[in-house]
């Protein structure tokens, strides 16, 4: 029981600068990972969008 105690105690004491600091590798694996996934998506679907972009916009009527 003492020592839950003290490991409870010793995070309380800790610095926000300490804990927050030790995730920082993992947010940017994950940073990376979403811009790797969403250039992937980009590369992939790229020209289907630009395509149904372009067929959007020729519809729309100037001046309506």
């Amino acid at each position: 029981m003492r020592r839950g105690m003290h490991w409870l105690q010793r995070l309380r004491v800790r610095p926000a600068t300490e804990r927050s600091r030790a995730d920082v590798p993992g947010w940017v694996l994950i940073t990376l990972m979403s811009a790797i996934l969403v250039a992937g998506l980009l590369a992939i679907a790229g020209p289907a969008l630009e395509k149904l972009f372009t067929e959007a916009m020729d519809q729309v009527k100037p001046g309506a």
